[in-house]
């Protein structure tokens, strides 16, 4: 194994460096750029989706800061930074909101530790923890934010790493315990269904080939993660077609605008809202 000195594995691809190579990012090893190219030339829609998840945070984000009015983001899996950031979106509607972010890769350290000092206003950490360990993230998320005011929580493309569907279950019901009402999840995972069945083969090459592993799930393992929770308009749909106008108004407003549908990616994408 090949290790730098700052603890990164320059042999294996890892999740958060091939989604950079996917957005067309230049944060990666050739390791990483090898198998996002083959991983692509099994699935060619992969990079689409990357696009379409990103785009839904962007979305997800403005309306939250918005229209719901929400201050507090949590960001766990945060994966390396990239244009639009979860604190410079929330900023541009309300400046000052506060962000926590949490990942447990050494790449995403070194380069939120950069990212970070060019943050002013509101207040933006990062912390090194593992989405896994709920407890663990809460307590360090809880130097920046009050959890007593509600808090959107974002579990983007990381839940999909927790093998067994009750475990990732229970890492989404224990961070919204923590959070009041008023509070929203925002998540998006990949799936076989919505087109996706062509990914089945590319992500076993994945799990034989990179870390960590991946598990795509089905609808009704996804709609688990919001048991308990309001689901907004327009519900459980690929990450793609959630409001892909841009929601100007509240998702479940009555009369709210349609924008033309977009093209479907193998990504479901939802926010809820705890009552």
């Amino acid at each position: 194994m090949t290790e730098r000195a700052d603890g990164i594995d320059t042999t294996v691809a890892h999740n958060a460096r091939v989604w950079n190579y996917w957005l067309g990012g230049e944060d990666h090893f050739e390791v990483d750029a090898r198998v996002g190219a083959h991983v692509t030339s099994m699935f060619p829609g992969i990079a689409e989706v990357a696009r379409a998840d990103r785009a839904f945070l962007g979305r997800a984000v403005t309306w939250l800061a918005g229209e719901a009015g929400v201050r507090q983001f949590l960001d766990v899996g945060s994966g390396l930074p990239a244009r639009d950031n979860t604190h410079e979106v929330a900023r541009r509607a309300a400046p000052d909101a506060r962000v926590v972010y949490v990942d447990n890769d050494p790449t995403v350290l070194r380069h939120a530790r950069t990212l970070l000092a060019d943050a002013p206003g509101g207040a933006t950490a990062y912390v090194e923890a593992d989405a896994r360990e709920p407890g663990a993230v809460l307590r360090a998320a809880g130097r920046t934010l009050d959890l007593d005011r509600p808090v959107a929580v974002l579990l983007l493309g990381v839940l999909n790493f927790v093998q067994d569907t009750d475990e990732a279950v229970s890492v989404a019901r224990r961070l919204m315990a923590a959070v009041p009402s008023g509070s929203h999840l925002v998540l998006t995972h990949p799936t076989l269904e919505l087109g996706g069945g062509a990914n089945e083969e590319a992500m076993r090459f994945w799990n034989e080939n990179a870390t960590p592993p991946i598990t795509p799930r089905p609808r009704a393992e996804v709609l688990r993660f919001f048991e308990g929770l309001e689901l907004l308009e327009p519900g459980l749909v690929s990450c793609s077609r959630w409001h892909p106008g841009g929601p100007h108004e509240a998702p479940d407003a009555p009369g709210a605008a349609e924008a033309p549908e977009a093209p479907e990616v193998a990504q479901f994408g939802a926010v809820a809202r705890k009552p």
